[in-house]
């Protein structure tokens, strides 16, 4: 099985009967094909409103980049405890017409003052929520530039268009849902978010969380931007937006360096695509900082680790060894490539993948990274410290297909709920930097995902496109949840491949997270107590768990045209037109 790619790419192709990988996803002109769109559009999207911005500009024969702009902009005011505009994130598109998936990293970077120590107290690691809530939680805000690298590549539409469902939103009101009421009596006992001027006065009126189904506006937002709609993202990181920015990162005593020239110089990275074969597919995701590669890494190592003619069970096994040697590297070796050498095409390597499948964890053990360099016969690899970063759930994703066939897949945050609960001109403020390794020892290496200055955390989000043998369009995947992200995605690509499940068939099968020694298993959602018992009897330590946080939103291409679901554990939505 090979893949032809560009003279032009920068090829590093590894052939094997399952997997080959490439730090491109241009396909050469000679296996393009030319057939038309018959499938008309599809958005999925974490809320309904959301979901309408994004099919209306579709309808008008937006790109699905316009269309996730929409998408996201009416996101960030409807959910901000999930992401908005002072956060960031991740795109991927792909573009039919000349078979092209790329990348572009919109994570937020770290300011020019940040430390390695930022998150010590002495030689012991400051607490979570201290550190989290502190100033320097915050990274540039990055969405917006985002939004406009995206949409100076594809967009089809007026900028400014692509505002008007947010503003109209922002300033006639929306009802408050009961997601956003949900995290905010909490928020009170556990952070300062009802404390901090703007989002206490926003968040908590009168001093009480607002309810769900209470009817609210947000005029600074909707301010912000028109802003950006007229003047471009020039309003947002220079003069008085990004000033209220930088003035809330460095108030109070446990302030942060951000500048503004920090917010003046930051830019969207395009990076390359990461594309590997798996049986007759083309993975394709996205590369460090963010962990996409391991959709491509899972599920090869989930075909290794199958026995012939496996039972259910049997799967499921493969699917827990294949994540925990995954989480195990992924852990260990991914940082931002612009800092620190990620070691990917190695980790990569089907012979790797091989060395790694014939050598799982035992059950119930603490799975270790691997050395791919090593068992390649090119030195060493493993130069770092060992991990220690902590990423809870606050993210949102969304997979978008537009009336030409092109796909969006994109994963927006703000890092935990609510970010760092820090408000400025309308919304809440990541806490991205709570993203790196918190602990560190100058007497030891470094960790691959340190803090360093201007360099952008390692993200479990992992925007992911598939494409079938023909390199068109075959599936668009992705989700929020943390550390959990992988694990969740992954799911829907075996469930929906391997498992003939149906696309919400495979978002409702329970989540099963293994990363490190224990396995998560989901139990409120059948078959999970019986997933839990099997597992348990192979010798896993198994933790049930009645919820998850995930919020997949999956569309794939059949031969009935566009089947697309999303997440019943949120309140997305799927809507869709025919040609």
């Amino acid at each position: 099985m090979r893949v032809c790619f560009s003279k032009s790419a920068v090829i590093l192709l590894f052939v094997s009967s399952f997997s080959a990988y490439s730090q491109t996803a241009t396909i050469s002109s000679e296996s393009k094909q030319e057939s038309s769109w018959s499938h008309g559009f599809m958005a999925a999207v974490a809320n309904p409103l959301a979901t309408e911005a994004a099919a209306q500009i579709l309808s008008r024969g937006g790109h699905a980049v316009d269309a996730a702009i929409a998408a996201h902009a009416v996101l960030g005011l409807l959910e901000p405890e999930s992401s908005g505009l002072g956060g960031g994130g991740f795109m991927l598109v792909f573009e039919r017409s000349d078979r092209e998936v790329r990348f572009f990293d919109g994570r937020e970077a770290a300011p020019s003052g940040a430390r390695a120590d930022m998150f010590m107290n002495g030689d012991r690691p400051m607490g979570y929520f201290d550190a989290n809530q502190s100033g320097n939680a915050i990274g540039v805000p990055s969405a917006i530039a985002l939004y406009k690298s995206t949409h100076d590549t594809y967009g089809k539409l007026p900028w400014a268009d692509l505002f008007e469902p947010a503003i109209e939103l922002a300033e006639q009101g929306f009802e408050v849902s009961s997601k956003m009421a949900s995290y905010l009596p909490a928020m009170a006992s556990r952070s300062r978010l009802d404390e901090n001027e703007g989002a206490a006065e926003y968040f908590y009126p009168g001093g009480d969380p607002l309810q769900a189904g209470a009817l609210i506006r947000n005029p600074a937002y909707a301010a912000t931007l028109r802003r950006v709609a007229t003047e471009g993202p020039l309003a947002f990181y220079t003069g008085k937006i990004a000033e209220s920015i930088v003035a809330a990162a460095q108030a109070g005593d446990d302030g942060g360096t951000l500048t503004m020239e920090d917010m003046a110089n930051y830019k969207v990275i395009e990076r390359p695509a990461v594309c590997g074969l798996w049986r007759e597919l083309n993975i394709c995701a996205a590369t460090p900082p963010s962990s996409g590669a391991m959709q491509i890494i899972i599920a090869n190592l989930y075909d290794k680790l199958l026995p012939p003619n496996p039972t259910t069970t049997q799967r499921v096994k493969a699917f827990v060894d294949a994540q925990r040697l995954a989480y195990a590297d992924r852990d260990y070796y991914f940082g931002d490539p612009d800092h620190v050498d990620v070691p990917l095409a190695e980790l990569l390597d089907s012979r790797y993948l091989d060395h790694r499948a014939n050598n799982p964890a035992a059950p119930g053990s603490l799975p270790v990274h691997g050395d791919p360099m090593l068992v390649l016969g090119n030195g060493s690899a493993a130069v770092f410290a060992e991990d220690s970063t902590r990423e809870p759930a606050g993210t949102t994703h969304f997979s978008i297909v537009d009336s030409e066939g092109n796909a969006v897949s994109a994963t927006m945050t703000v890092e935990s709920a609510f970010g760092s609960k820090r408000w400025a001109a309308g919304f809440v403020l990541n806490n991205e930097m709570t993203d790196f390794a918190r602990v560190y020892d100058p007497n030891k290496p470094e960790a691959a995902n340190m803090v360093r200055p201007g360099a952008r955390p390692r993200s479990s989000m992992s925007p992911t496109i598939v494409l079938n043998a023909d390199k068109d369009l075959f599936m668009v995947t992705g989700s929020p949840g943390g550390n959990s992200i992988p694990a969740y995605t992954a799911k829907t690509l075996l469930g929906i491949v391997d498992w003939q499940l149906s696309v919400q068939e495979a978002i409702n099968f329970p989540n099963i997270i293994a990363r490190g020694q224990s396995v998560r298993v989901e139990v409120g959602v059948e078959p999970g107590p019986a997933l839990s018992a099997a597992l348990t009897e192979y010798g896993y330590q198994v933790r049930e768990s009645q919820g998850e946080n995930s919020g997949l939103h999956v569309i794939l291409v059949s031969e009935h045209g566009l089947e697309g679901a999303a997440d019943p554990r949120r309140l997305g939505t799927v809507m869709s037109a025919a040609p």
